[in-house]
């Protein structure tokens, strides 16, 4: 069982330069034993490099990377206990499925005895029994995934990293995987490191999630606390859908702050952090934070009221919204559209009320 006192990875003051530019700058984390983590942030922000320098694939230029306590920075790849799947899997198509999971093994001289128990073993703990001998290209995406875990597990990692491995999956089976996923590192217990630019994965697998962001890590929380609670403008502007608004301050009172953005419209806001009158500042809300309304009366007491007419219904089941436009306001503001029937056929240029209160709606500094 993990031991909720060790840290399976350990990263201080990690840098990576390339020429002029810091792919990596200054990151420093611990990952827990026996725990899901995820590091996410969009294209280019440094989540490989970090990646491929925990791997060995790169060298740090300064800093050091802990594994079960003993530092590995400057040990190659094949001597790291850790073990990496890439997006496109690399799994051997002239090899049978028993063979790929063996083949780690075979280059460490294994015994021929113990090879065969320990690739019957892992392929039961990842729901294959009995799939030694297929081909790889007789199993679905699905169970290709597996075998590729199967084939890094059975050399029993410290720690398993994987690179966006559900990236080329269809949609429908990128969903099941996440939840396979993570019922399989939970039953396992081998610490699991992720990376990958899709929020959805991230918070639907994790158990602390780092956001990255130019080469630092903007906030590391539970999937709760970076939707609830994001830390910084970036964190509440990329994790989740949000409507944003560049403003200025004009009063702040008891944590809550008068804002005019910058085509007019008046708005009130938590403020996250310490703020002052005239501070540049962006404001979030979230879609289904935004009650939408057909009656004055129904938005009645909310701190911030607007009138507006339906632009778009962009149908989608129960995750259905709709794109509310006023001429004062630079964007159309996105409502998650409400699973009641009088709103079933609602259609574009119906006007609608939409109102929220300041607790609902989040001001950063606009360089937070």
């Amino acid at each position: 069982m993990p031991s909720a006192n060790r840290s399976d990875l350990e990263i201080r003051s990690l840098t990576k330069r390339f020429a002029d530019f810091v792919a990596v700058d200054d990151v420093s984390f611990t990952v827990p034993d026996g725990s899901f983590f995820s590091i996410l942030g969009p294209s280019g922000c440094g989540k490989t490099t970090l990646m491929r320098m925990i791997a060995g694939f790169l060298r740090e230029d300064s800093g050091d990377i802990f594994v079960a306590g003993r530092s590995i920075a400057g040990l190659a790849p094949n001597h790291r206990p850790v073990s990496m799947i890439f997006q496109h899997l690399a799994l051997f198509p002239m090899m049978s499925v028993g063979e790929n999971i063996a083949y780690g093994l075979k280059r460490r001289r294994v015994a021929k005895a113990e090879i065969a128990a320990r690739v019957t073993t892992m392929l039961d703990r990842v729901g294959l029994p009995g799939a030694a001998d297929k081909r790889i290209d007789q199993l679905s995406g699905g169970q290709k995934q597996r075998v590729a875990i199967a084939r890094s597990l059975v050399l029993e990692p410290d720690l398993l990293l994987l690179d966006e491995p559900l990236g080329a999956l269809d949609l429908k089976l990128r969903e099941h995987m996440k939840v396979e996923l993570k019922e399989l590192q939970a039953e396992i217990g081998t610490t699991f490191v992720y990376i990958t630019h899709d929020q959805s994965e991230a918070l639907v697998m994790s158990d602390k999630v780092a956001v990255m962001n130019a080469g630092r890590f903007e906030q590391i929380g539970t999937p709760r606390e970076l939707y609830y609670e994001p830390a910084t403008a970036f964190v509440a502007g990329f994790v989740g859908n949000s409507n944003g608004w560049s403003g200025t301050v004009e009063t702040i009172a008891d944590g809550t702050a008068r804002i005019v953005t910058d085509t007019g419209l008046g708005l009130a806001a938590t403020a996250m952090g310490p703020l002052a009158a005239g501070a540049a500042v962006r404001v979030f809300v979230r879609p289904e934070a935004i009650h939408l309304a057909l009656d004055e009366d129904e938005v009645a007491g909310l701190d911030n009221r607007f009138t507006g007419r339906v632009e778009r219904v962009l149908f989608d089941g129960a995750n259905s919204s709709v794109l509310v436009a006023n001429p004062g306001w630079a964007e159309p503001v996105t409502v998650l559209l409400p699973q009641t029937s009088r709103f079933r056929g609602l259609d574009a240029g119906t006007q609608v009320r939409l109102g929220w209160d300041a607790g609902q709606a989040k001001c950063f500094g606009a360089r937070s």
